[in-house]
């Protein structure tokens, strides 16, 4: 499990300070979203993208917690930032979307590991259809796995985000279907 607790007001700052390479840490698709949220919300872009930071932090906690012993596959430097995505759905819900470098080593770490070793799949990465269709096709896959006899699941990443007042929180969880 990973939690992490953002300072909207803080990270504003940090986002329009000039040459901060904030925004940089976010995919396109992210920053839509976020500025689409805004302006449906009739509040600052910046309360949608520090919730998607705080899912990002936490995931990479959930990750860093799921590998246990094992060595860590990135440091806070060479992290893939933007390849992880938080978006959501056609209904608002959150959702983690890892990019093909992300989902390459996240399926090498789940291999490698002892859920892995039990079970056997393949991991669907983001796709340009969009976060809902990703998770649709993922719903599917599982479904198709778990009727095959013996057949598992890759880990699910589960996210909760949220923002009242100045915090904006996120929880994952990382969990072997």
């Amino acid at each position: 499990m990973g939690h992490d607790v953002v300072d909207v007001a803080v990270f504003a700052e940090q986002l329009a300070e000039p040459g901060s390479r904030m925004r940089a840490l976010f995919s396109v698709r992210e920053v839509r979203q976020a500025s689409d949220r805004a302006r449906q919300k009739n509040d600052g872009e910046a309360v949608h993208l520090a919730a998607k930071w705080a899912g990002k932090e936490a995931f990479l906690k959930a990750w860093c917690d799921y590998l246990g012993d094992a060595p860590y596959p990135f440091t806070l430097d060479n992290f893939p930032w933007p390849e992880i995505e938080i978006l959501d759905d056609s209904r608002g819900v959150p959702h983690v979307s890892l990019g093909k470098g992300a989902a390459s080593v996240f399926q090498t770490d789940y291999a490698n590991s002892a859920d892995g070793a039990r079970y056997s799949s393949a991991y669907s990465p983001a796709s340009d259809n969009g976060p809902y269709t990703v998770m649709q096709e993922r719903r599917n896959a599982r479904s198709a796995q778990r009727s095959t006899i013996g057949a598992g699941s890759m880990p699910h990443i589960h996210i909760s985000l949220s923002h009242d007042g100045p915090i904006a929180s996120a929880v994952v969880t990382i969990s072997v279907e």
